[in-house]
């Protein structure tokens, strides 16, 4: 399992935020778990034949947890 953060910085425009927040809210879900779980899904699907720990590739929860 991670056991270790590393921050990711990115520049989206206001509305875009304003709105992502919104539903982040709405699905009692942080900005910060939503975006971790979307990079957990790219990375499943575009690792091609590198070797992914199995921790990674089991995961389905939207938090950092579990």
């Amino acid at each position: 399992m991670e056991n270790r953060t590393a921050r990711l910085t990115i520049l989206v425009d206001p509305l875009k935020k304003r709105i992502f927040e919104e539903i982040c809210a709405a699905h009692d879900l942080t900005p910060s778990q939503v975006v971790r779980k979307l990079i957990r899904q790219y990375i499943i699907e575009n690792a091609g034949d590198r070797k992914l720990p199995e921790w990674l590739k089991g995961r389905s929860s939207a938090d950092g947890s579990g």
